[in-house]
């Protein structure tokens, strides 16, 4: 069985999309690499097409229904024993997925990257208290002292991540994985990772009103909804 699939949602990422590939290829572990775009505007599609027929492994959605239904997708045809998500813009560092894997290895079924252990990168203030203030609303309703929640970097034994039955489509599905998580009692690890954030002018997706969803699945998820 292959050790680890990782996982890359893509929208609209042409500019950043072939350095990550570049650097998750490298990464010498044993690996199913599988892209999913979510119908990109601007030439990433037409990219993707020239390397699926390379040998390339993609996944052309045919209506775009948000990040989170991307990420399902890729969960769902993964074929590692492991499996981990992957942005496509260059704000997460892959050489650390070494480090989630190796702890993965070790006995844990989910490992978070988290992006604030030990440091707090900078990012606009309504940002910041948008996040912690959802931060602080996990760990009191589900009882897990997870610094970052919303992480991109989720490690999980791929048995379990297909075992949650995910609902989100969009930025959301971050939360309903922690909160799932949580529910089916599988202990989560964190370890600190790099992050580099980039601002809305330079393609960064996330709208307040993902933070008003992020919270409505809190809330939804540990009233059983």
């Amino acid at each position: 069985m292959t050790k680890l699939t990782i996982i890359i949602p893509v929208y609209n990422e042409l500019e950043t999309l072939p350095q990550v590939l570049e650097q998750v290829h490298a990464l010498p572990v044993d690996k199913e690499v599988l892209i999913i775009d979510n119908v990109s505007t601007d030439g990433t599609r037409e990219w993707l097409a020239e390397r699926e027929e390379a040998g390339e492994k993609v996944v052309f959605q045919e209506v775009n229904l948000g990040k989170g239904n991307s990420v399902r997708t890729g969960i769902g045809q993964a074929t590692g024993e492991f499996l981990v998500i992957q942005d496509a813009d260059l704000e997460y560092e892959p050489r650390d997925i070494l480090r989630l894997l190796e702890t993965a290895e070790g006995g844990h079924a989910a490992v978070f990257g988290s992006r604030l252990l030990g440091r707090k990168p900078a990012v606009p203030w309504h940002h910041a208290l948008g996040r912690d203030l959802l931060n602080l609303l996990f760990r009191l309703l589900y009882g897990c002292p997870l610094t970052d929640v919303a992480t991109c970097y989720k490690l999980l034994h791929t048995a379990v991540a297909q075992s949650l039955k995910l609902t989100s489509t969009g930025f959301d599905l971050d939360y309903e994985i922690a909160c799932r998580l949580r529910l089916a009692g599988v202990p989560i690890v964190e370890i600190p990772i790099e992050y580099r954030p980039r601002t809305i002018e330079e393609g960064k997706k996330l709208r307040w009103t993902d933070g008003v969803r992020a919270l409505n699945a809190l809330l939804r998820y540990r009233l059983g909804g």
